[in-house]
């Protein structure tokens, strides 16, 4: 029940374009890690674009700028929409309004920002780099920039898409009640990413089918993998797992986020162990599939199989698998060839799916159709 409250505000918010959800820096610096024990050398001498981040209060942008020379960036742009209800309350990048107001001569935060980070180092002298250092340098706008956009910092803006052909890497947390049109524009301009989205996105007609073509895949988690985002106080809190931190931010956590990218890391190169078919009717920890025959659909000729670690490792025809089946997906050992529709609700792609599959009459949700690649 908690798990579904705590969906609850997401699903809403999609609806209402309530886009204000802040991700936490440990669950950057988690997923970030994960590609350079890939390879370590992934993000060196790129330009790496935040588009949906107001350096006030982002995350993304506190991560790259205090790893800014261990990733060995080349450069760090970070670029906001409009003043937000946590403006300035989770970085205290400046100390109160009315220092930004007189450093900035006139430049106080009620418009989009820019911010790009060529160099960081020990501006005050402390023996330690930190955020007070990129303040002072960004003040000082000395080898860095921090100017007011034009425009209102949409990432569909002409000055959105002239900062976006610099980027080699585009890294953030877009709004959901418009990742279609971001989605599509990362495309459009062939851009390397790594990006939040619903689960649900999996599905759309945008998405799918650069998954299927294994242009683009899952992070290196999904689901409890991003512990919960951080809301402003006008945010309900929904279930038991929403919270206060310590340091009095507002968390909703949820189940159903996580990471699209382009990138390459080593959980997609992971093998999935199976078991024969007969071996799992046999040993399943699964009730409904010990002692259980796999069914057939109605109208579509494949087997359901509720479960990931359910897939038989002898079966040649195609299988229908849960939406999740992609956190484990191995491209070197299995082929995705469509999606089925969501019962009432045709937002599918495939042009030769063109109904949800059934047992039996009954409607069995969104699956992902696959079979074991073909050797040789």
């Amino acid at each position: 029940m908690a798990r579904k409250a705590t969906n609850k505000l997401l699903h809403k918010a999609k609806k209402s374009k309530a886009d204000e959800f802040y991700t936490q820096y440990i669950d950057i610096q988690k997923e970030v890690e994960a590609y350079l024990e890939y390879n370590p050398k992934v993000f060196e001498g790129k330009v790496i674009y935040c588009n949906c981040d107001d350096p006030f209060e982002s995350n993304f942008f506190r991560y790259f700028v205090l790893n800014f020379e261990r990733l060995g960036l080349k450069q760090l742009i970070t670029t906001s929409y409009k003043p937000s209800p946590v403006a300035n309350s989770q970085l205290e990048l400046l100390p109160d309004s009315e220092s930004i107001k007189e450093e900035t001569k006139g430049r106080p935060k009620v418009t989009a920002n820019k911010f790009i980070i060529n160099e960081v180092g020990d501006i005050d002298g402390d023996g330690e780099f930190s955020l007070k250092d990129v303040a002072l340098q960004l003040k000082q706008n000395k080898n860095n920039e921090w100017t007011p956009l034009k425009g209102d910092g949409d990432f569909r803006s002409d000055e959105s898409i002239e900062l976006l052909r610099q980027a080699d890497i585009v890294i953030t947390n877009p709004p959901f009640s418009l990742f279609r049109d971001y989605i599509k524009q990362l495309v459009e301009f062939d851009k390397t990413f790594l990006i939040i989205a619903n689960i649900n996105a999996i599905t759309y007609k945008e998405v799918f089918p650069l998954i299927k073509a294994n242009k683009v895949w899952l992070g290196t988690g999904m689901g409890r993998w991003i512990s919960g985002f951080i809301v402003p106080d006008s945010y309900d809190l929904y279930g038991t797992e929403a919270r206060v931190d310590q340091d009095g931010q507002r968390i909703v956590s949820t189940n159903n986020c996580l990471w699209f990218t382009n990138l390459d890391h080593g959980k997609r190169h992971q093998e999935l162990p199976l078991m024969s078919m007969e071996d799992n009717i046999k040993f399943s920890k699964h009730k409904n599939v010990k002692g259980q025959e796999y069914q057939k659909y109605d109208n579509f000729d494949a087997i359901e199989i509720p479960y990931t670690d359910s897939i038989p490792s002898d079966y040649k025809g195609v299988m229908g698998v849960p939406i999740s089946f992609l956190d484990k997906y191995n491209p070197d050992q299995f082929e995705i060839l469509g999606c089925s529709y969501d019962y009432g609700r045709p937002e599918g792609w495939d042009e030769n799916i063109k109904m949800s599959v059934s047992i039996n009459g009954k409607h069995v949700y969104k699956r992902i159709l696959i079979q074991h690649k073909k050797q040789g």
